[in-house]
This record gives structure tokens, C-alpha cells and sequence, in this order.
């Protein structure tokens, strides 16, 4: 079974990106993830870890959620392998979201009355 659940703070403010002449619509966000514990001298330790959110979630995400919101994901994890400029192997890991929920969001911009 490949699973994951996260909870961390978004690093920078979402932005929609566009394939296939704007069909398809995605997110990537950097997630920093605490460690559930402390370095020896007190300090926490964090994992950056890269998630991808396709579609209407995407899209809602990139709406309501800025830089340093908390967000839950759950997903799975995929590895990709591709070549660089100099012919070297190199393999990315991320989390492909299948849910999330806002643990605060901003609230967006509407003017009432």
C-alpha cells in the first residue's frame, strides 16, 4: 500500500500551472514537515517535501492558501527519473495529493453589502 499523510506549512504561495494547451490544471507546493522530535541542542528538524495537486483541488488551493497556511494532505508517493544536461540519472520524489483539508486558510477578498 502507498499512503501518506502530511501535515506542514506551505513554503511559498501557490501558483496554477497549465499542460496540454490549459486541459489540465496543477499545484506544486513545498510542504515543511516537522520532526517529531529535537536535535540534541534543542532545535527541530524539518523535511521539505514537494506535493502535486491536480485539477479542482489545484485550483482551490491556489485560492485560498498562501504562503505559511497549514495543510493536511494525504496522497501517494511516486518517484520520477529523468536525465540532466549532463546525461546523469536523476530521481525526484513527491507526493501526488489525492485529499487535503485546510488547517487555516486566508480568507478571500469580497466585499459585502
Amino acid at each position: 500500500m502507498n499512503r501518506i499523510v502530511l501535515v506542514g506549512r506551505i513554503t511559498k504561495k501557490p501558483e496554477l500551472k497549465s499542460l496540454d494547451g490549459n486541459t489540465k490544471v496543477f499545484t506544486r507546493i513545498m510542504l515543511a514537515v516537522d520532526r517529531p522530535y529535537k536535535t540534541a541542542t534543542g532545535e527541530k528538524q524539518v523535511d521539505f517535501i514537494p506535493v502535486i495537486l491536480w485539477g479542482k483541488k489545484a485550483e482551490i488551493v491556489c485560492e485560498y492558501l498562501d504562503k505559511s497556511s497549514v495543510v493536511s494532505v494525504t496522497g501517494r508517493l511516486q518517484t520520477r527519473v529523468f536525465e540532466n544536461n549532463e546525461g546523469q540519472k536523476k530521481y525526484i520524489s513527491e507526493v501526488i495529493a489525492d485529499e487535503f483539508q485546510f488547517m487555516n486558510y486566508k480568507k478571500p477578498d469580497t466585499e459585502i453589502g
